[in-house]
């Protein structure tokens, strides 16, 4: 399975759990004029879900960014070094 698909899986099925959260939540209010309880905490899971999915993705897309830069840096440092030494 690609990156690409995997991604495109988690959003979408994030997206899915708070649109079908708030559908119910919908659904529930206006035939019953209350929002029960198991409604709520569907809605509530939904969004713990979401949160997860979309939280960790950019953290961890953030952590990975921030690597690879300091890699980058510390190894043109270590060709500048070299090419200097070579000069001398």
């Amino acid at each position: 399975m690609t990156t690409n698909s995997k991604e495109w899986i988690q959003y979408s099925t994030a997206a899915l759990m708070v649109v079908s959260g708030v559908v119910l939540s919908f659904i529930s209010f206006f035939t019953k004029g209350d929002v029960t309880d198991g409604v709520l905490w569907y809605m509530a899971h939904g969004l713990t879900f979401a949160g997860a999915v979309f939280g960790v993705s950019v953290y961890f897309k953030t952590k990975l960014g921030e690597s690879e830069y300091r890699i980058k840096e510390f190894l043109s440092k270590q060709i500048r070094n070299e090419t200097d030494n070579e000069t001398h």
